[in-house]
């Protein structure tokens, strides 16, 4: 295929240089003419490992050359690749400066095009809703074409690591392809052949915002372990060791375990250990910055779901599920507890079932805890789940509907829904479900 590469940095060097390598003809635009010069001489314009010699061979061969001219490269090409960069403005707002530029270069080079639909797909890392805000409607602005019928568009995030670019691009893990139109989405498919990892087409929004998830997560993990160490430095202890052995929990620790938009955490170990861990740091003068913020996030995504609920016009709620978890009776910590106690400080009406609790089996600290924080904890409590339902002007899901068998049918067209768990279909098609974080 003919392809043009919008950027020679980090990125665009390593996809032009990659592509001409996989035997496709490559276009590389870069309004600074050093970085032009440099890969027509056959030389990688960044330090990348590996790069120089695949720059240098596929110049040789005649697959890969570079120009300042837009209309040049969109001229010899059917897909352009944006790569520019997405810097941070003062305050931490992202600058789509860049790529706002190069779309209406390509929208320019576009206009009046007849025939042989050209396909534009942004690796540029944008926030979920640039693309439909800004960068879709700049191509159409300055093209006079429309998106998905007259040119293509794809979002596709680059997971390129720099000092490793040639060898992810190669072999990556996983390859997240944001589709606007069914024909350009085949074709960023059959570029990466058989070498896709695991691959997942999706809707733009999603593929904008997987890529933010990642970085956010790569950061958080070195925050986390820097965290850690810093307190057990203080205290004598090499965090290095307990880092190799957290490392080695593939079940919970390094594992898809918990990571799953939901309710807050809660229970008789993750809070309790927390805030003693942090005030342990504090103790010995470290600063916790990161731990804190998990406790107040937690805070932060019950008060979410209290203002989910305090935004409907209604007084009496059901709330299905109120232990920390529906595989348990323990209500210690549970952020459904700490739920419940709000709308009941509030004045509302509230209703609970839970098939996990019978309260006059409640022993020990469990039986404490329930009945500090719902003194009435047994009035609130209801056998029959159809009942508590019914009561409900706004049904809540603190535990999914799969734990109560059968309640989805038991729901009115005029109640409110929910959701902090992830019900199921038939819940979800409720003509008034909302769900907490989806």
């Amino acid at each position: 295929m003919k392809l043009s590469v919008f950027g020679i940095g980090y990125v665009g060097s390593v996809v032009a240089g990659c592509m001409a390598k996989s035997g496709h003809e490559v276009v590389a635009v870069d309004i600074n003419p050093g970085k032009v010069a440099v890969v027509n001489k056959g030389a990688s314009p960044i330090k990348e490992a590996g790069l120089d010699e695949l720059i240098a061979c596929a110049v040789t061969q005649g697959r890969l050359r570079a120009t300042t001219s837009a209309a040049e490269a969109i001229a010899a090409t059917e897909m352009s690749f944006v790569c520019v960069g997405t810097p941070s403005l003062a305050g931490g707002k992202l600058d789509l400066g860049h790529v706002i530029g190069v779309a209406e270069r390509i929208g320019a080079a576009l206009r009046g095009r007849k025939g042989g639909k050209h396909n534009v797909v942004v690796r540029s890392t944008i926030l979920p809703g640039g693309m439909e805000k800004f960068v879709i409607p700049t191509l159409e602005r300055t093209s006079g074409l429309k998106a998905g019928i007259d040119f293509g568009v794809a979002y596709l995030p680059e997971f390129l690591r720099e000092g490793q670019g040639v060898a992810d691009f190669e072999e990556p893990e996983t390859v997240v392809i944001g589709k606007l139109d069914e024909g350009t989405a085949n074709a960023v498919h059959d570029l990466h052949g058989n070498n896709c990892g695991k691959l997942f087409v999706v809707d733009i929004g999603t593929a904008e915002a997987i890529k933010y998830a990642c970085n956010a997560w790569h950061a958080c993990k070195v925050a986390f372990a820097n965290e850690v160490g810093s307190v057990c430095n203080a205290h004598g202890v090499d965090a290095r060791e307990v880092m190799d052995i957290f490392r080695s929990d593939e079940r919970l620790n390094i594992s898809e375990a918990y990571l799953r938009p939901g309710f807050a955490f809660g229970g008789p170990c993750l809070p309790k250990d927390l805030r003693a861990l942090r005030h342990h740091g504090h103790a010995v003068d470290v600063e916790t910055p990161l731990l804190d913020g998990i406790l107040a996030a937690n805070e932060k995504h019950i008060a979410r779901a209290f203002q989910m609920i305090a935004a409907q016009d209604v007084r009496r709620v059901s709330l299905f599920g109120v232990t920390f978890k529906p595989t348990t009776d323990d209500l210690r910590d549970s952020p459904l507890v700490e739920l419940a106690e709000r709308l009941i400080g509030k004045g509302y009406d509230v209703k609970i079932y839970d098939p996990n609790i019978r309260y006059n089996e409640l022993v020990g600290a469990n039986r404490q805890f329930a009945i500090a924080k719902l003194p009435h904890i047994a009035s609130l409590l209801a056998d029959d789940a159809a009942a508590v339902a019914d009561h409900a002007e706004l049904v809540v899901f603190g535990h999914s509907d799969t734990h109560v068998p059968g309640i989805a049918q038991s729901l009115r067209d005029d109640q409110i829904i929910v959701d902090l768990s992830g019900c199921s279909p038939a819940v979800q098609a409720h003509r008034n479900y909302h769900g907490i974080c989806w």
